[in-house]
């Protein structure tokens, strides 16, 4: 069985047992089956308790050995104690999969933490998933499945949806499906997966992706397990046209001990986070209403790419907070045509055509203009999203269904286009207009926030599929960190260039070596031991002439056993001096979570100051290496802004995605790579790699 087919079995389940069943349905064992008995779940559920006969008014059984069929899923709400041994009867019995509530397990350190390992290994012998420990569960309202104890269903069931919640927290997933039940927002799923032994973030992903009724997935992440399972399970929703949006807490040092602290899982670094949702096309948000503002506009299905927001309003300022709330997103806002807005003042003189379109409080005495000036957002400004500012005119007894029949009319004739509407009114009448097609805001900022969220995953939806990666060959590397002339000697072998430059021993390999070179040359100290040479003044630059080489190699010599008297000096390395280019730095630092990232910026104040940089996760092809290139702020130094030359880009790209392919191949003890500076030279004459700077685990640290 596929593990597809399996988690389908755990998400769409036949026959539950409930293990610790309680015929009391406000205790832990047994909610479940009170809730799936209230909500009417058609398939079959075996209680197991051995002290009752029936357990709410179902028949109960004294062990999973005396179960009378094969359950597809458990629900185990036992003490620790009991844990294992139930775990492993379910398994051999040949349970799809166990749900188990049952805390005090790696939450609580290392003797929990064995005793957890302990019952995944004896799930996994058996095949059967496990969910948990210290899960709240899961539930599918599509066929009234609810595998948990939340309390928060007392307050209301979720509707039958599209949106499915994955959470790492129990509490918090819970949280999110009840303020989900309160906006009507219905659900095809919510599962908080705990611990997190066996079935991780990322596989509970995958089964919200593959299950037909999911369009929509909300994530709740506190720290990453399984990097791999769930990039591949985020890359299948992009692929497969589903829209994800996260929220990822732990940006803050103070945010990042907790996360770690609770999910006892690595939390990473968060602009490395940031950079690798962007890639998969997933949206990361700060909080909740974020969050299911965009999941529920999002199952609408319409994510336009070339996004653009035409606005009709009944308020000039409404015009001007969405107008600002958009530039802010860089969500654009084009003027309407000449022609369309001179049409406009036509039908209304004192309207305000441009975008805002503004009707004036006449819309109140003409509905007509509703439809009109709407009509020709679409057909003439050829928006591809259209908000609404009407607030309470969409309810109001003089004006309600008047406005809500000239309004359906374009939402008809238009299926195509994003709609939505700020309005107000009372529950029911803002459900007939969501049967309308409409998706309905108070806020129109918020609004706004959620329509810019469509278009980027409509970019993400139609991005072209990218270049291959470069493969290398396996990289062999030394045993400690190479000195400086030795990175770049490794970076070459895989097509990495650096300036021309040699390794000198003596004072006269040095001056050769500036004759073979030619005009003005760089000096430095080589050591392994004295990374970063400038510090102690291990850089000697613009010299030139016999004399010169041979004063600056007895400088440097000086000053490098001056500063590190233990270090190991080779020598000096003498370089050809460029000059040109635009200073660039490219690097690598192996992420605990996500492994090698590639990261590009500007040299000097861009990088050390203004952070100017972007990130991306290894290997990737040339395509996105350029990307990465011109997405930076100072991009235009590279493009020939103010009459500057234009750098050549392609070979920065190609050496850009060399280093990628190289930090893949180097292995696990690859720590870092620094190449800074790097030169851009002018269109046409490379890209040369100035310094680097390779920092390797040492072998004997290697788990």
């Amino acid at each position: 069985m596929s593990v597809a087919t399996d988690l389908s079995r755990l998400l769409n389940p036949k026959t539950v047992a409930v293990i610790g069943a309680s015929n009391d349905a406000s205790r832990i064992g047994g909610k479940p089956i009170a809730y799936m008995l209230k909500q009417g779940f058609a398939g079959t559920i075996l209680p197991v308790n051995p002290n009752r006969d029936t357990v709410q008014g179902l028949k109960s059984y004294p062990s999973v050995q005396a179960l009378p069929e094969v359950p597809d899923i458990a629900i185990v709400a036992v003490p620790a104690a009991a844990a294992l041994d139930t775990i492993k009867a379910l398994a051999e019995k040949g349970t799809g999969g166990a749900i188990l509530f049952s805390a005090g397990f790696a939450e609580t350190g290392e003797e929990g933490a064995k005793l957890q390992d302990e019952m995944a290994q004896a799930a996994r012998e058996h095949g059967m998933r496990l969910l948990g420990p210290n899960s709240l569960g899961m539930l599918n309202p599509q066929t009234h499945f609810y595998g948990t104890f939340a309390t928060g269903l007392e307050l209301g069931f979720p509707e039958p949806g599209h949106v499915a919640i994955v959470s790492q927290s129990g509490a918090y997933g819970a949280h999110l499906m009840a303020v989900a039940v309160a906006n009507d927002i219905g659900l095809s799923a919510a599962v908080m997966t705990g611990n997190e032994a066996d079935l991780s973030l990322g596989d509970m992903v995958q089964m919200v992706v593959n299950d037909p009724k999911t369009r929509v997935i909300a994530l709740y992440a506190e720290g990453i397990r399984q990097s791999d399972v769930l990039v591949e399970a985020l890359e299948q929703a992009r692929r497969k046209r589903k829209p994800v949006v996260m929220m990822k807490v732990g940006r803050s040092e103070v945010g990042g001990a907790a996360a770690q602290s609770h999910t006892a899982s690595i939390a990473g670094d968060d602009k490395v986070f940031d950079a690798v949702m962007r890639e998969l096309g997933v949206i990361r948000v700060d909080t909740t209403e974020q969050m299911l503002d965009i999941a529920r506009l999002a199952t609408h299905g319409i994510f336009p790419a070339d996004n653009s927001l035409g606005v009709i309003t009944v308020s000039g300022g409404a015009g001007v907070i969405i107008s600002d709330a958009a530039e802010m997103l860089g969500l654009p806002m084009p003027a309407m045509p000449e022609d369309a807005q001179k049409k406009l003042i036509e039908i209304l003189p004192y309207a305000s055509p441009r975008n805002p379109v503004d009707t004036t409080a006449q819309v109140l005495n003409d509905m007509n203009l509703a439809h009109l000036f709407t009509d020709s957002l679409v057909k003439d400004g050829g928006y591809k999203s259209i908000l609404g500012f009407f607030t309470y005119t969409t309810s109001a007894p003089s004006t309600g269904e008047r406005l809500r029949k000239e309004l359906k009319k374009i939402r008809d004739a238009y299926p195509d286009r994003l709609f939505v509407l700020a309005a107000m009114g009372s529950r029911e009448q803002m459900r007939e207009y969501e049967r309308d097609g409409f998706a309905i805001f108070e806020d129109p900022s918020r609004a706004v926030a959620a329509i810019h969220a469509m278009g980027q995953f409509g970019e993400a939806f139609e991005r072209a599929e990218r270049q291959a990666a470069p493969v290398l060959d396996a990289v062999e590397l030394p045993a400690t960190n190479p000195s400086e002339a030795q990175a770049k000697q490794l970076l070459a072998k895989s097509g990495i260039a650096s300036a021309p430059e040699k390794a000198c021993a003596t004072v006269d390999e040095a001056v050769a070596a500036a004759q073979e070179i030619g005009g003005p040359v760089v000096m430095k100290i080589l050591s392994p031991d004295i990374l970063h040479k400038s510090e102690i003044g291990g850089v000697l630059l613009n010299i030139e002439g016999d004399d010169a080489v041979r004063e600056g190699f007895d400088t440097l010599i000086a000053r490098g056993r001056q500063a590190v008297p233990n270090a190991n000096i080779e020598g000096v390395l003498v370089a050809k001096q460029l000059s040109g280019g635009v200073e660039c730095i490219l690097g690598i630092h192996r992420d605990p979570v996500f492994g090698p990232m590639a990261m590009f910026g500007l040299g000097g104040i861009f990088v050390e100051i203004l952070e100017d940089v972007v990130l991306h996760r290894c290997p990737f092809g040339e395509d996105v290496a350029e990307t990465m290139i011109r997405s930076i702020k100072g991009a235009p130094l590279l493009l020939g802004a103010r009459g500057r030359p234009v750098a050549d880009i392609k070979a920065l790209a190609k050496m850009l995605s060399q280093l990628s392919a190289f930090a893949v191949a180097a292995g696990p003890r690859l720590e870092s790579i620094d190449l800074n500076p790097v030169f851009a030279m002018p269109e046409g004459q490379g890209a040369y790699a100035v310094d680097a700077i390779i920092t390797l685990q040492d072998p004997d640290q290697q788990a």
